[in-house]
Parts: structure tokens; C-alpha cells; sequence
């Protein structure tokens, strides 16, 4: 069996490193399987960093596929063209049964499924189940698209399963096999690496803004910083921002706000920032999902999360762009009166080895 497993952006890379590590492990053990790992965007991506494939113990993408461009229907095309020249060359003398296994809900991720589909291949999605339910969103068609011409849709929680049922999704195609995010968290926890910018701090708080429309409303921007140094004050609040966000945030700082913008971080470095932090603030699911684990407060810049577990059950909170929320919720934070949270149902590091037992 040959397992092509493909990433679009950053993070679909530390979802894919627990597969590649049980595929390893069952090839060593005897199984007949192989993979490539295949990136649809360009090999000197700068959002990519240069040690992220070392930190996660995984080799380099096989094939970059090369495509970079602004408009989503534009890079839809292209990696769909892409794609198709990857597949007619590896399929080509190879008689095994091949599976493409896609992940999450990007344009290249549904480009990459089409394409599959089309050849006629077995496609599994990572992630399946996930929903916004705002058809105005370009994730939420991807979802879609993608969910409904799986073979295979390997879901993280209880709601998600119920969604791709609701959906009509066939009974037998739906596999709850858990979170890879923790699965990935679980296997580097002893391995993450104390950032400079933490050195004489004992107490602080993770700022995270990635979302471009958060980050176009200047309104919302200027208040949320507003609350956030008022709120806080003598907590330092890390803020590990990229250029767009920072460029943005920096100038609405006072001259002692306790907001410290950084560098973004390594994996191993942003791992240890935010499993130590007192809170964090972000638009992130993925932090948001693993401040869940950590039993961290987490305050989401979002309505909505296609994770609801991690507001049911885990340490997550929704506000919007409410500030009166999100100011209510910092002061819970700063006052240590945050909700009880529990680690969600198959959150156990085992999730790669559940969807390797699924392929055969």
C-alpha cells in the first residue's frame, strides 16, 4: 500500500508527523506500506520554517508542488493541474493500492481531492466533521467539497461524527480516531525548548492574531489592545506575531503596555510558551485545541469553532469581537477563576496508529 499525504500550509505538517512516524514504525515492523510527503506550496516557502521538519522528526516534503498565489481560485487550478502530473507519474509502475490522505479544509487541500477523486483513487480527509455553518466562508465550502467525496473521514470528536452523519455521510466511512495535534504535542512535550524572550518572567500570558479579516478590523484591533492593557497590566503578555499582525498591533501599544511583541517561534519553542502560559488569547483552533490539553485558559477571538469539545469540555471560551466578553474573561484569568476543563475522548496520543488500522 502507498500513502501520499499531502500538506497545504505550516500546521497540516505537525498534523502529518504522527502518521509518518506510525508508518515508519509499521514498515520496520514488517507491514507493506510506504508514503510521500507532498507540499502543494513552494520549496523556499517563508511561512515554512528551515528546522520545523527537524523538530518534528520528519524528513522534507518528496514533492514540492510549487504553487504560490493570492487568488484561491487561481491556486485551486494550479494544484489541481500539479497534482494530476504527481499522481500519473507515481502510479504510473506502482500496482499497489494507493490512498491520498488530505487534511483540513484549505483551497489546495480540495484542489488535491478532486483530483484524486477523479482518478479514481481512495481519498481519506483528516479532520472530517468540521463545520462553521456559514456558507459565506471559503473553508466552509472546502469542507464540503472535501467530506463529501471522501472515502475516509477520520474525525477528532463526538460532534464532528455527528455532523458527517447528519450530512449523510455513510456510517462506514466515519472513523473517530482522535486528535493528531496531541498526538504530535504528546510525543515533543519533553522536548520543548524555553524561549529567550521568557527569561526573568514567571507569570504571563500568549497573544496570537493570524486571521487577516481580524486583523483589516483596525476597530476591533484598537479596543482589544485597549482591554487587554488595562486588564492585565503588570502580567507581561507574549505576542509571537507575523509581520502583517504586528505591523498592525505595534503602533496601537502605549508606552508601558504589557503586550512584548516577539519573533514567531519554532515549534518546539511555541510549544513550551504556550503549555506554560497563565492564558492565552488567539483566533488559533489549533492553540485553542491544545490549550485544551495543556488545561490552559484560552480565550478565542472567534463566534465559532469548528472544535466545540474544547468549549464543552476543555479550557476554551468563544468572544467574538465582543470586548466586554473578552474583557470579563481576562479578568477571570488574572483573578484565577477560570472554568474546570477535561481532556476530550481519545485525546491519547494514539490517533495515527487508529487511522493506519483504518487504511487496511
Amino acid at each position: 500500500m502507498h500513502i501520499t499525504l499531502v500538506a497545504g500550509a505550516r500546521p497540516n505538517f505537525i498534523k502529518l508527523a504522527p502518521i509518518i512516524w506510525a508508518t515508519k514504525k509499521a514498515k520496520e515492523n514488517g507491514s507493506d506500506i510506504n508514503y510521500s510527503l507532498v507540499y502543494t506550496g513552494r520549496e523556499d516557502d517563508p511561512t515554512v520554517d528551515a528546522n520545523l521538519f527537524e523538530q518534528l522528526e520528519i524528513p522534507r516534503p518528496d514533492i514540492f508542488l510549487g504553487v504560490d498565489c493570492e487568488s484561491i481560485n487561481e491556486l485551486t487550478g494550479k494544484v489541481m493541474a500539479a497534482f494530476d502530473s504527481y499522481l500519473e507519474r507515481v502510479t504510473a509502475n506502482d500496482d499497489s493500492p494507493h490512498t491520498v490522505i488530505v487534511c483540513d479544509d484549505l483551497a489546495s487541500t480540495m484542489a488535491v481531492a478532486i483530483v484524486t477523486k477523479k482518478r479514481g483513487l481512495r481519498l481519506a480527509h483528516l479532520v472530517a466533521g468540521t463545520r462553521s455553518f456559514d456558507i459565506n466562508m471559503p473553508k466552509e465550502i472546502n469542507r464540503l467539497v472535501i467530506d463529501g467525496l471522501s472515502d475516509l473521514m477520520f474525525t477528532a470528536g463526538v460532534n464532528a461524527n455527528s455532523i458527517a452523519t447528519r450530512e449523510g455521510a455513510e456510517l462506514n466511512k466515519i472513523y473517530m480516531v482522535g486528535n493528531l495535534l496531541i498526538d504530535t504535542l504528546r510525543h515533543n512535550y519533553s522536548r520543548f525548548c524555553r524561549p529567550h524572550c521568557l527569561e526573568g518572567l514567571e507569570r504571563y500570558l500568549v497573544l496570537t492574531v493570524n486571521r487577516k479579516t481580524l486583523i483589516a478590523d483596525t476597530t476591533f484591533m484598537k479596543d482589544m489592545v485597549a482591554v487587554i492593557e488595562q486588564e492585565v497590566k503588570d502580567t507581561a503578555v507574549i505576542a509571537p506575531l507575523r509581520p502583517l499582525a504586528a505591523k498592525v498591533i505595534a503602533p496601537l501599544l502605549s508606552p508601558c503596555s504589557p503586550i512584548r511583541i516577539v519573533d514567531s517561534m519554532s515549534y518546539l519553542e511555541f510549544g513550551y510558551l504556550t503549555s506554560h502560559a497563565a492564558g492565552i488569547i488567539t483566533d488559533s483552533g489549533n492553540v485553542a485545541e491544545e490549550a485544551t490539553f495543556n488545561s490552559i485558559p484560552c480565550i478565542t477571538l472567534n463566534d465559532y469553532t469548528e472544535h466545540i469539545e474544547t468549549v464543552t469540555i476543555g479550557s476554551n471560551v468563544l468572544v467574538g469581537s465582543d470586548t466586554t466578553l473578552l474583557r470579563s474573561s481576562l479578568s477571570d484569568i488574572m483573578a484565577g477563576k477560570w472554568k474546570r476543563s477535561a481532556i476530550p475522548d481519545r485525546w491519547d496520543g494514539r490517533t495515527a496508529e487508529r487511522i493506519l488500522q483504518s487504511l487496511y
